[in-house]
């Protein structure tokens, strides 16, 4: 038996995976995770529901199904999950990734839809994930952290970490609302504060002013945000408003009255071109505001949630758990590994992203490596070989790679298609 589930285990494995129908997400046929997860999975699309996020991976609330050659998920009752088929093949993992995260992938693999502005939130790091996830395990599902990267397949938007305390000054002299919230005494001391005063003062004072906003009451903030749409609206008539200006009342249409419509002036909005990448370390602020994008991860579902959701709210966790770090995030663009290939390689261990385009008639080679990847088919069809094996694939499609295997890919068409894996610079960790 233990020779059959070795030799079962070498060679690509195509999966089904899970569809999470978040209300942010795209209705219907305008959402590419519609698209993708009806063709993954025979369903048919729901016109009047958002598809918001195709998940592929182990993790417990969207969990993947690998499937027989003969197209019928495999397994007791025809039904097992690629966590269990793992745990019955942990070879497929390699040496080093068995040793390092145990009998499970450390990445989950995601394709998200977004029609309108995720919570603003924050990701644990390790040590308050398992406090959090004890004291909590309702709401904090797991025990792991959940550093994660965003490359866009659309034109994406985001906010994303603190503005620079030169931006923070000018939005206090011309954001009244905010001065209103927290107090002129409170906001002046941002007015009079530079960073040659010690990074650590700055964050105490960003800090500070933060938590007073984000715990202001109901009532106030209702008043408050009503005479902040007012007045953007009145200017509109007079002058263009910025960018972050426009997408507070954007916000504000989305979820009126919400604290996260104001603490948006203190994040960094930024717009990516299809091709770039965003990655979120623990403990930094973040909300995805529109588009389509990859996602990759930790595997946890771990989310600390404070404005611009009707979701459950810890603001006290979230405002003493951020770095309080400014400034710009880093945009990856990523590196060629060959004319068709491009990484993707955040500074966390658990995953990395490869993009692949090829024209009809191109072919490329995925080498080999020491770790689990999935891939997923985002446009066109081809072939992807393994040794004496082939699978032809298509839109939808995703299959699950053991380590250590080569694949070669061959188009019938433009194909389109990424690859998570774990982060090569782990492979070459002594």
């Amino acid at each position: 038996m233990e020779g059959e589930l070795k030799n079962y285990s070498h060679g690509l494995k195509r999966l089904r995976c899970s569809v999470q129908k978040y209300d942010w997400g795209k209705n219907g046929r305008d959402s590419t995770v519609a698209k993708l997860y009806s063709l993954n999975s025979g369903s048919q699309i729901e016109d009047d529901k958002p598809y918001a996020e195709l998940w592929m991976g182990t993790h417990g609330s969207g969990p993947s199904f690998v499937v027989m050659e003969d197209g019928v998920e495999n397994g007791n009752a025809e039904c097992l999950s690629l966590k269990e088929w793992i745990a019955n093949n942990p070879n497929v993992l390699g040496d080093k990734v068995l040793d390092k995260w145990g009998c499970d992938l450390p990445f989950l693999f995601k394709i998200l839809s977004v029609a309108k502005a995720l919570s603003i939130q924050a990701h644990p790091d390790k040590e308050l994930a398992k406090m959090l996830h004890k004291l909590h395990p309702d709401v904090y599902k797991d025990d792991n952290h959940k550093p994660e990267m965003a490359l866009a397949i659309t034109e994406f938007e985001a906010l994303c970490g603190f503005i620079s305390i030169e931006e923070l000054n000018t939005v206090l002299q011309n954001v009244p609302e905010i001065a209103e919230l927290v107090g002129a005494v409170d906001g002046n001391k941002i007015l009079y504060i530079n960073e040659q005063e010690g990074e650590e003062k700055v964050k105490s004072v960003l800090r500070s002013i933060f938590t007073q906003l984000m715990s202001a009451g109901k009532e106030t903030i209702t008043e408050v945000i009503s005479k902040l749409k007012n007045r953007l609206q009145m200017e509109s008539q007079t002058r263009r408003l910025t960018d972050k200006e426009q997408l507070i009342l954007q916000l504000e249409k989305q979820y009126p009255a919400d604290i996260g419509v104001i603490s948006a002036f203190f994040l960094n909005y930024v717009k990516l071109n299809p091709g770039e990448a965003l990655y979120l370390g623990a403990n930094e602020p973040h909300a995805y505001l529109y588009g389509e994008c990859i996602e990759c991860m930790a595997t946890s579902d771990n989310v600390v949630r404070a404005g611009l959701t009707p979701k459950h709210r810890d603001v006290q966790t979230l405002c003493s758990m951020l770095t309080y770090k400014q400034g710009s995030p880093e945009i990856l663009k990523g590196f060629p590994l060959s004319p068709y290939i491009t990484r993707y390689l955040p500074p966390f261990n658990e995953f990395e992203v490869d993009r692949c385009i090829l024209s009809k008639g191109d072919s490329t080679v995925f080498p080999a490596v020491p770790g689990p990847s999935i891939f997923v088919v985002t446009a066109g069809n081809g072939i992807m070989k393994t040794g004496s094996s082939e699978e032809v694939v298509s839109e939808g499609d995703v299959l699950f790679a053991p380590a250590n295997l080569e694949i070669r890919i061959a188009t019938t068409s433009e194909l389109c298609l990424y690859r998570g894996g774990v982060n090569s610079r782990f492979f070459q960790i002594l």
